[in-house]
């Protein structure tokens, strides 16, 4: 048999009208540059190469819950946080937590659970700081977590500026998110309570909603608006005429704001709240004098949400912003329709 011939040696002919030297290619260094987001309208945001720290931003994590509303499957010593609900071998927890690190670090990320979860919470997420688990007596509705986060961190910093985002949320879309949250930051250093509303996809009563303001015209800021009112979870009929107006967003319940400010709200509208709050933080250090004061105040405060102890009633009076922000089709599921999400990554 005849062998193949070698395949013939190609080479290109050099024109002589041409520099064929190669030249040094320089590398520029990284400077600080806006990079678009899709978020609501305008769409920019700050961000070093490829840095999210947000210097100053405290995130506060409340983690309470019964166990109740997708038993079997949580129970009140294990509740839906601490479940993988989206079967990605994370629980809704440890993905809040993945979600929010790069934002404020491990030194700057906190946790408010009543005692019977902390144990669970430690070992599910071991980078979680011993001294920034903020365990609550017993459940007093997001206004005393919150509240009291806010009240321990302005003294460890005055000028912090916390963001509350629960740890059951399932959310997509996370370079929107972190965007919406820098974007809310610039925003809370103004003075305001902010929070992040996300664009409807359909005509959800699992959501309250946020009405949309004018605009507040912030460079730092440009998608900010200010809140009209917030609106109760409506029926189906109601939900549909919000989504159609265009101006209405689903309230998530996620609150960026300077910890003194909101404090500032809180001693406004529930003084007494604010005050059993100030004792307790005044001691917190004091692991005797926490547990003393604790034992004594805890008990009598008011059980309510942060909606209605400062959100709606500052709203009133021109204080509260809003980001509108979209993180995908499917951004957030309600926890009432959480078994059918389920039942799709399933199928």
């Amino acid at each position: 048999m005849t062998p193949s011939p070698p395949s013939p040696q190609l080479r290109a002919k050099l024109s002589p009208f041409l520099n064929h030297s190669i030249p040094t290619l320089a590398v520029p260094t990284p400077e600080p540059f806006y990079k678009p987001s899709p978020l609501g309208y305008n769409a920019l945001t700050t961000f070093q190469g490829d840095s999210r720290d947000i210097p100053g931003f405290y995130v506060v994590i409340p983690a309470g819950g019964a166990g109740t509303r997708l038993w079997p499957l949580s129970r009140e010593g294990h509740p839906k946080f601490l479940l993988d609900l989206t079967l990605s071998g994370r629980s809704l927890i440890q993905a809040t937590w993945d979600r929010l690190i790069p934002l404020s670090t491990p030194a700057r990320t906190t946790v408010v659970a009543g005692p019977s979860h902390v144990k669970s919470i430690c070992d599910q997420i071991p980078d979680l700081l011993t001294n920034n688990l903020f365990c609550e007596p017993g459940p007093k509705d997001s206004m005393a977590a919150i509240g009291l986060a806010a009240a321990i961190l302005v003294k460890r910093d005055p000028h912090a500026v916390i963001g509350s985002f629960a740890a059951d949320h399932m959310i997509s879309g996370n370079d929107a998110f972190l965007s919406a949250v820098a974007e809310a930051v610039e925003v809370a250093r103004k003075d305001y309570l902010v929070t992040i509303g996300i664009a409807p996809s359909h005509p959800s009563t699992g959501f309250g909603y946020i009405r949309l303001g004018d605009s507040l015209g912030l460079k730092e800021a440009p998608n900010a608006r200010l809140v009209s009112s917030f609106k109760e979870k409506p029926d189906a009929r109601t939900a549909a005429s919000y989504i159609a107006t265009g101006t209405y967003r689903w309230n998530a319940g996620m609150f960026v704001t300077k910890a003194t400010f909101l404090l500032q709200l809180l001693k406004e509208y529930k003084p007494t709240l604010h005050e059993g709050l100030q004792k307790i933080a005044d001691v917190w250090e004091d692991e005797i004098a926490r547990q003393s004061v604790l034992s004594e105040v805890w008990g009598k405060l008011e059980k309510i949400p942060i909606d209605n102890a400062v959100a709606e009633p500052a709203a009133a009076e021109g204080r509260v912003a809003v980001v509108p922000a979209t993180f995908g089709e499917y951004s957030i599921v309600p926890l009432a329709t959480a078994g059918g999400y389920i039942s799709d990554r399933l199928g």
